[in-house]
C-alpha cells in the first residue's frame, strides 16, 4: 500500500458517497458502455446491448477494399511510442469469439465499460448486515478479470466516484433509501470504505497487478468551471474531490496511476489544469498522477481546438491518457449518413488526431502511455447510430482503423 500520511487527517470522518442514481436491477439485461455524452446535455441512460441481427448490411461496411486485410495491430502501433493500445469492454463483448479474437489481436490494455462502477460492486444487503459499505465483484465483473489475467491484459480501472451509476442507498441512513441523507462524516466514511474496499478486493482475488490506472473521479465539473452538484458535492463540499485523491492515494498501491477523467475536456482545460494543482497532501506532495481525457469526438469538430486544450492540460505537469475516444459521423444529435465519403471523413480525423498525439509524445510535450478507444465495432458502441469505431458491426477494418494506425494511403484521404 502507499505509505503516505497526512498530519491533520480528520479522525474518524466517514467516507463513501454517491449520486442522484437509482439502485441496478439485480438481473440487468446486457448494457453497452455508458459514457457521458460531450454536451451539457442529459447523461445517457443505459442502453441494451445490440443483438447479432442488428449488425450492418452489406452497404454498411467500409474498408478500403474489399479484398484488403490488415496487416498491422493498434498495440504495434501504438508500443512504438510507449504506449498501450486499449479498448472498453463488458461481458457481453467477451461471449463471441469473434470480438475477442479482435481484442486479443488489437489490444493490451482493458477498461470495463460498467463491470467495475459502483452499481457493479457494492453490495447493499452485506452493507446493511454488516453496517459499512461491501464492496463484492458480481459475476460479470469476475470474468472480465479472469478473462483479462487468463489473457495476460493490463487493465485501467473505471470508475471509484462518480454522480452517475452509483446506487442512491449508499446516501442514505442504513443504506435504506426510505430513511434520510446521511452527513457529512458519515459519507466521507463511506467514500473510504468503498475505495479502500476496492482495492483490497483487487488485492485478495488476485488482479491488482493487472492494473497500471484507475479513475478515481469521473466528470466532476461543469463546462462553466463550477463542480457538478450530486451527493457527493451536496452533502460533502467541494473538498470531497481531496477527500476522493487522498483515500485512494492511501490504499492503491504505487504501481497504480490515479487518474481524474472527464468529457468535453476541450471546453474545461483551464478549470482542470487549477483544478489538478490543488489536490496536494500538507507537504505540497500531489495525490493525482493523471488526467484521463475521454475524447468522445466527432468529425465536425475542431481538431486545432483539441490539441490547445491537451498543451493547455499537459502544462499542468501530470500524466495525460485518452480514456474513452470514439469518433462519431457528423456531430452532436445529427449523425451523419454511413457512406463512403463519410466514412473517409472519419478516417482521415483518426489519422490526424492519432498522428498530433504521437507527435506530442514523441517530442515529449505530453506524457502518455496508454490510449483507450471506448469499444471496438460500431454496432457495440454505445454512440452505435454515429458509428464511431475502428471496426463494423461484421468486425471489418474502416478507414478508421487506417487512420488510427497511421497508414494513410487507406485512411480515407485521397
Amino acid at each position: 500500500m502507499k505509505k503516505r500520511y497526512l498530519a491533520m487527517l480528520l479522525t474518524g470522518m466517514m467516507v463513501l458517497g454517491g449520486c442522484r442514481t437509482t439502485a441496478p436491477d439485480p438481473n440487468p439485461a446486457p448494457a453497452a458502455m455508458e459514457a457521458a455524452e460531450p454536451t451539457e446535455a442529459a447523461e445517457p441512460t443505459e442502453t441494451a446491448e445490440p443483438t447479432e441481427a442488428e449488425a450492418p448490411t452489406e452497404n454498411a461496411e467500409a474498408t478500403p477494399t474489399e479484398a484488403e486485410e490488415e496487416t498491422i495491430t493498434l498495440k504495434e502501433v501504438f508500443g512504438a511510442h510507449g504506449m498501450k493500445a486499449g479498448t472498453g469492454v463488458t461481458a457481453y463483448d467477451l461471449r463471441k469469439k469473434q470480438m475477442t479474437d479482435l481484442i486479443l489481436a488489437n489490444f493490451n490494455s482493458i477498461t470495463c465499460g460498467n463491470e467495475m462502477k459502483p452499481d457493479y460492486v457494492l453490495n447493499q444487503r452485506k452493507s446493511r448486515e454488516e453496517g459499512h459499505v461491501v464492496v463484492e465483484y458480481g459475476k460479470d465483473t469476475l470474468a472480465i478479470l479472469d478473462w483479462c489475467k487468463e489473457n495476460n491484459m493490463s487493465m485501467r480501472g473505471h470508475t471509484l466516484v462518480w454522480y452517475s451509476q452509483t446506487p442512491e442507498w449508499l446516501f442514505h441512513e442504513d443504506f435504506d433509501i426510505a430513511k434520510p441523507l446521511v452527513d457529512r462524516e458519515e459519507l466521507l466514511t463511506r467514500m473510504e470504505d468503498m475505495i479502500k474496499g476496492n482495492f483490497e478486493q483487487l488485492e485478495t482475488l488476485g488482479y491488482i497487478d493487472m492494473f497500471y490506472a484507475y479513475d478515481v473521479i469521473n466528470e466532476g465539473w461543469m463546462e462553466d468551471g463550477t463542480p457538478r452538484s450530486c451527493h457527493w458535492y451536496d452533502i460533502i463540499g467541494d473538498d470531497y474531490f481531496w477527500y476522493a485523491f487522498y483515500f485512494a492515494d492511501k490504499y492503491a498501491p504505487e504501481s497504480i496511476d490515479l487518474y481524474y477523467n472527464d468529457y468535453n475536456e476541450q471546453f474545461k482545460a483551464d478549470t482542470l489544469t487549477e483544478f489538478v494543482g490543488t489536490l496536494t497532501d500538507e507537504d505540497g506532495r500531489s495525490l493525482i498522477d493523471g488526467i484521463g481525457l475521454q475524447a468522445h469526438l466527432y468529425t465536425s469538430d475542431d481538431l486545432d481546438q483539441y490539441f490547445e486544450a491537451m498543451d493547455t492540460l499537459a502544462g499542468a505537469g501530470l500524466k495525460m491518457q485518452l480514456t474513452e475516444l470514439d469518433v462519431c459521423l457528423g456531430k452532436y444529435q445529427y449523425p451523419d449518413d454511413l457512406n463512403e465519403d463519410t466514412l473517409k471523413e472519419q478516417g482521415q480525423f483518426y489519422y490526424n488526431l492519432i498522428n498530433g498525439i504521437f507527435e506530442r509524445v514523441d517530442d515529449g510535450r505530453v506524457q502518455m502511455d496508454a490510449l483507450t478507444f471506448w469499444g471496438t465495432t460500431d454496432t457495440a458502441s454505445w454512440r452505435r447510430e454515429y458509428n464511431p469505431m475502428l471496426f463494423d458491426g461484421k468486425f471489418n477494418p474502416k478507414y478508421a482503423f487506417y487512420g488510427a494506425t497511421q497508414v494513410k494511403e487507406n485512411a480515407g484521404f485521397e
